[in-house]
């Protein structure tokens, strides 16, 4: 591994590993629309206790003008100074299925640095699998479950459970060129899209965590357990519910938005944009969500309900 990646490094713990277990990569940073990376890192924080393995080193590879730390001024000094970290840990499932977490910021500087440390890190323990969560707004309904974009090595799941594949340029994070480098030396990885209602996108969104681990379950074969995440949900759901219930325009707004949505997931094979513009009177998709967003903001005050910042099962 490079010698400037880590600034701790414990050799000892990560031989008392075994291998071929999975690797989750869980980067903040780059587009995370409904708090799918944030709560995820908090999830595992709080319910499966990750062991650091190693810490990568902040001068190699963090912005600190772009991340300014935190800081905690007490009456005549500075205390708890908190620059961001980017880790590698182990972990365990409910079933005591052990698996590699990578967790943090998206590195800002020495990509092919990382790149290579974390195809070492791949090499060392045999990875079964690397697998990684972003997500993007769409316009989509609250009402319908979450889709995916999925890619990578695996075809069953990528046919299984990707509503969108399309063909396009973006611009990319680490994630993507982990994958693409994984991906070009035969490793396998799965990576997932999830497809964010964009007018929940700025709120931490329990679906979005659920969804999150049910595709990394899906990939992996660990198990974790979301009945809490569901109650969550449902409260959430309740409280959205009740907000469109109370203004005629927004009812008929989402009745648009699930049309347009029923009639992409019925009558397209992927490769569209769902909800993309048809001939006739109704408005474009992104009208009636900025519409819709605007709506809850008026009855929110600066944006839709935000779930506790405290981790998720509190």
């Amino acid at each position: 591994m490079g010698i400037s990646a880590f600034i701790e490094d414990y050799p000892e713990r990560r031989a008392q590993l075994r291998r071929g277990i999975p690797l989750v990569v869980a980067l903040q940073g780059f587009s995370d629309a409904g708090g799918a990376v944030s709560q995820l890192e908090q999830f595992f924080e709080k319910n499966h206790s990750p062991e650091t393995l190693a810490v990568f080193n902040n001068d190699s590879f963090l912005d600190y003008r772009a991340r300014r730390p935190a800081v905690t001024f007490v009456r005549d000094r500075l205390v708890d100074y908190e620059p961001a970290r980017l880790v590698l840990e182990s972990a365990s499932d409910v079933l005591g299925n052990e698996f590699l977490l990578l967790r943090g910021y998206e590195p800002d500087f020495q990509w092919d640095l990382f790149l290579k440390t974390v195809t070492d890190i791949v090499d060392e323990f045999d990875v079964s699998v690397t697998t990684w969560v972003h997500a993007i707004p769409m316009p989509v309904p609250h009402t319908r479950p979450i889709g995916t974009t999925v890619s990578g090595t695996d075809s069953d799941l990528v046919e299984s459970r990707s509503i969108w594949k399309p063909t396009t340029k973006l611009s990319a994070s680490v994630g993507h060129a982990l994958e693409h480098r994984l991906f070009s030396r035969g490793s396998a990885v799965v990576g997932f899209v999830l497809l964010v209602p964009h007018y929940l996108a700025n709120t931490e969104y329990p679906q979005a965590l659920i969804t999150s681990l049910e595709n990394i379950m899906a990939a992996t074969g660990l198990l974790f357990s979301t009945v809490d995440l569901m109650e969550r949900d449902r409260e959430f759901r309740d409280q959205v519910e009740e907000q469109v219930r109370s203004n005629e325009e927004s009812v008929e707004m989402l009745t648009n938005l699930e049309r347009r949505y029923d009639e992409y997931v019925n009558e397209t094979d992927g490769t569209d944009t769902p909800l993309a513009e048809h001939e006739g009177d109704l408005p474009t998709a992104e009208q009636i969500a900025t519409q819709f967003e605007s709506f809850l903001a008026q009855h929110w005050g600066e944006a839709p309900p935000e779930q506790s910042t405290e981790s998720p099962d509190d």
